[in-house]
């Protein structure tokens, strides 16, 4: 099963409403993948056509940028000196394009600055989406590495976010289960199908038994709190 064992897309369900309020489908709206990057990478195939621009903050995590050129899109990396500065100029880009940007890819705790957002940054990009026809994705590989009583946000936090954006988590920090290759792509289910397509062509998903000890860190393991599993 390319897509993940049942229980395991329902188990990061359920971990998403405790923590988040958010209801997703699993059978719509979740598949697990072969990590993160896995899930960016495939995804990038799915829906990414030669010349369509994907916009990223600069600096950035490698496969956001190589991933969408891997895609023949075209990577327009915008300077992040900070978030506000960001949006600033993703604005800006959408005033001014000629061709609007197909997808917007973000990472928020980011990699490599360790810049936050709050709800209202989502707010911001989810309306830019819905304004303009362009699908979100957002990296939430360090959902849970978070400090002086910070709880990052989930994009699909915001009304509507599921009708342009998809989030991408990974057990690899929070579990402290990198090297496992276990993670998840979460949301939009017209995304998540073309995901769960092209994977089904490429590879037959995780090794059962490291999902099923996925199962049982997401149901033992407190959802406020960074730790490790022992299995």
């Amino acid at each position: 099963m390319s897509r993940g064992l049942p229980n395991l897309r329902l188990e990061i369900c359920k971990r998403y409403e405790r923590n988040y309020g958010v209801q997703l489908n699993p059978e719509t709206e979740a598949i697990s993948t072969i990590g993160a990057k896995d899930a960016l990478a495939h995804l990038l195939f799915a829906v990414i056509g030669p010349g369509d621009a994907v916009v990223s903050p600069n600096p950035a995590y490698p496969i956001h940028q190589y991933g969408v050129i891997m895609a023949e899109g075209h990577a327009c990396m915008l300077p992040m000196p900070t978030p506000e500065e960001f949006l600033n100029r993703l604005e800006d880009l959408y005033r001014t394009a000629t061709r609007k940007p197909k997808m917007v890819l973000i990472s928020f705790p980011h990699n490599p600055t360790t810049h936050t957002v709050d709800l209202d940054f989502f707010k911001t990009v989810i309306g830019l989406a819905a304004k303009h026809g362009t699908m979100v994705v957002h990296d939430f590989a360090y959902a849970d590495i978070c400090f002086d009583g910070y709880k990052a946000p989930s994009i699909l936090q915001v009304d509507g976010a599921k009708e342009h954006a998809v989030e991408i988590f990974s057990m690899s920090k929070s579990y402290n289960m990198a090297g496992w290759r276990v993670g998840f792509c979460l949301g939009n289910p017209r995304m998540i199908k073309a995901l769960t397509r092209i994977k089904s062509y490429l590879d037959y998903g995780i090794f059962q038994p490291l999902q099923i000890a996925s199962i049982v860190a997401l149901r033992e393991c407190e959802e406020d709190t960074v730790k490790i599993c022992h299995m």
